[in-house]
């Protein structure tokens, strides 16, 4: 019955807009993620080959646009109640994307040189392809309304990223990583939290094709 809502309220022309803009959203945020991390972990400069805080404002101004649209059909009447109020939850996990993209490239503007840490690296490539594994499916799961591969999408948040950002905060803090100095310590764990939200907002996005609407941004309900 949930995913027969959804598909019923995105063929409403004004509505199927808003729902097209929030695939833009993500392809902008997936644009993003992509750079941010390239410049920080790959280079020793901070040059950047798109405009990211630009990118962001598109994002803020996307998100605006949607609500504008939502808005505007319910107040005439229209059907789809349930599917305006799930893409007005779902574009505030959207914009919270670009913001910690954005804040990747500020951890650029301080630590000069790129960010590696020896004992970490490896771990943190494994959990930089998990999240673009979830930007480069999320767009379809959410077209698709395809739970299978929301679930799978979600699962990544939990056992790929979660965990071992959170270890590496932790063992960070116990001091048993050996980080350069100070300052990459610092980088290393501030990039760490950020790497998790990312992953987490994607994962809260997700959950709207598996859950109720009042569940949306939490675990699947059993």
């Amino acid at each position: 019955m949930w995913k027969e809502i959804i598909s019923a309220w995105k063929s409403d022309n004004l509505l199927a807009q808003a729902w097209d803009q929030s695939y833009e959203m993500l392809d902008i945020s997936r644009e993003m993620f992509n750079e941010s991390v390239r410049v920080l972990r790959t280079t020793d400069n901070a040059d950047v080959n798109i405009d990211i805080r630009e990118k962001d404002k598109i994002i803020n101004k996307y998100e605006q646009d949607v609500r504008r649209k939502v808005m505007t059909h319910c107040s005439i009447g229209g059907t789809g109640l349930v599917g305006g109020m799930v893409l007005t939850s779902i574009v505030i996990d959207i914009e919270r994307l670009g913001d910690y993209c954005k804040n990747i490239l500020e951890l650029v503007t301080y630590h000069s040189a790129k960010l590696s840490v020896d004992e970490v690296n490896d771990a943190l490539d494994d959990v930089e392809k998990h999240i673009k594994y979830q930007f480069d499916n999320i767009i379809d799961a959410l077209k698709t309304n395809d739970e299978k591969k929301a679930r799978k999408l979600m699962k990544s948040y939990k056992k790929g990223v979660r965990r071992t950002t959170d270890s590496i905060v932790k063992r960070l803090i116990e001091g048993d990583i050996n980080a350069t100095n100070s300052q990459s310590a610092t980088a290393l764990a501030l990039y760490a939290r950020y790497l998790k939200r990312i992953s987490a907002h994607l994962s809260n996005i997700l959950s709207s094709v598996v859950n109720p609407f009042e569940r949306i941004g939490f675990r699947e309900t059993e």
